[in-house]
């Protein structure tokens, strides 16, 4: 058997072993197992029923997971993006009304979408027609984002009808929950122990139930049964031609640039960090990792989950030793045991996983270091995409507004050259779009 994984992997080739590979899926499941247990609770919020989302955020990352490692040999685990799913529930369902079936319909076409992107060169025009100013922005304001949906979750941001918004009663049991989950997940990250975003999920958890605030699990199966939960009732609900005729180009376009920003700019980081990558900058695979990855899309719009992406957590197994496609089949294997955990699903509660956000909203606002704001037309159009994300709770209005604005700034300030085709139509776009409102 080892014999076998070692030739299929092409383990000798990358100097890996399969025990090392063994060890490094093993930890990026553990560093990325938080998602299962957030991403259901978001999708609860968009009323989609939360055990069913359980299931499928599972078995749609693990095909993926599988997929990405058996075909295209990468060591990189896939999920539900955070942001994707923030856009889906927050922007998409509950802010524009839709029903989460018209948003799963949006998910599906933009997979379709990204699918022939990776299988064109349009992939490597979008992205290059894009200043980096404004891909570092995109990630920082989703970050700020989700920060927010945390910080509202936890209760420690709460409306004002003066100020919009103000600090919460911190003296409220859940919020005081929240406040320690987010002390001990900022400590064990600060310490550098793996997996400390679902220990902090599992530290609140527990507390909270000593002090009365969660559901206590009866015996071991209230924590984990081999009765796991069927996807069935998101399993092709989704409402394709709802999602077309309601011409959501906005949303369509949000989805699929988030998704192939992510996913080139985790593949690109993690094949760096490997060592996978030629001195001339060429990845073996690439393309392969691109189309499983928009594959992942397409299979979670028919299960019933936002968009699963390239998990930059993944870097975690990488730093361990994990070169191959190995590392990713055994996060995909370890995903699909973790659907006997389902009853844990109704005992983790918001307070606890609200900790989480913030700190993966804390990860992602970390790129505003490398954002340049010594040019006013560079500059501007970043702070707004970061700036009017969270406080138009809105993924897609950052995005407009930044690119209107680099799109206006440049020709106004004479270098109307700088602009790209590409950016010239998205804007044209978002700018059609805000009009129509």
């Amino acid at each position: 058997m080892t014999d076998l994984l070692r030739r299929y992997f092409r383990l000798d080739d990358y100097g890996s072993t399969v025990r090392t590979e063994l060890i490094a899926g093993v930890t990026t499941f553990i560093t990325m197992a938080y998602i299962i247990f957030v991403n259901p609770a978001m999708l609860a919020d968009a009323g989609m029923p939360k055990d069913a989302a359980f299931a499928a955020t599972i078995w749609a990352a693990a095909i993926t997971t599988l997929f990405m490692g058996l075909w295209a040999n990468m060591p990189i685990a896939l999920a539900p993006g955070m942001g994707i799913n923030a856009f889906f529930a927050y922007t998409v369902v509950l802010g524009m009304g839709l029903p989460w079936q018209t948003a799963l319909g949006a998910v599906f076409v933009s997979g379709i979408v990204f699918l022939v992107l990776s299988i064109t060169r349009l992939r490597e025009l979008i992205i290059c027609s894009v200043p980096m100013n404004l891909k570092l922005a995109i990630s920082v304001g989703i970050g700020m984002f989700i920060a927010f949906i945390g910080l509202k979750g936890a209760g420690i941001v709460v409306d004002d009808p003066v100020t919009f918004v103000a600090l919460g009663h911190l003296g409220q049991t859940p919020t005081l929950l929240s406040l320690f989950g987010l002390l001990v997940t900022g400590a064990l990250m600060s310490l550098r122990i793996r997996g400390a975003i679902l220990l902090g999920i599992l530290a609140t958890t527990v507390l909270g139930m000593i002090v009365g605030a969660g559901p206590v699990p009866q015996g071991m199966g209230g924590i984990m049964s081999l009765d796991v939960p069927s996807f069935m009732p998101t399993f092709l609900q989704l409402d394709v031609m709802a999602a077309i005729e309601y011409g959501l180009i906005s949303v369509l376009f949000t989805m699929t640039m988030v998704d192939l920003f992510d996913s080139m700019g985790t593949i690109i980081g993690l094949s760096r960090k490997a060592g996978l990558m030629t001195p001339e900058g060429r990845i073996e695979g690439l393309d392969k990792a691109l189309i499983a990855d928009s594959c992942g899309t397409i299979l979670s719009g028919l299960m019933g989950t936002p968009a699963v992406t390239s998990y930059v957590e993944s870097s975690a197994g990488v730093a361990e030793g994990g070169r191959t496609g190995l590392t990713a089949v055994t996060v995909g294997i370890l995903l699909l045991v973790s659907l006997v955990f389902a009853p844990l699903v109704g005992v983790i509660q918001s307070y606890a996983t609200a900790p989480a956000l913030i700190v993966v909203g804390a990860l992602m606002v970390q790129d505003i270091r490398n954002i340049s704001f010594d040019d006013m037309s560079d500059a501007l159009p970043a702070f707004l995409t970061i700036i009017t994300m969270p406080l138009t709770y809105s993924i897609a209005t950052g995005f407009g507004m930044g690119f209107i604005s680099y799109v206006l700034l440049k020709t106004v300030t004479g270098r109307v050259r700088e602009v790209s085709p590409v950016m010239w139509v998205v804007a044209a776009c978002f700018a059609i779009n805000f009009a129509m409102r």
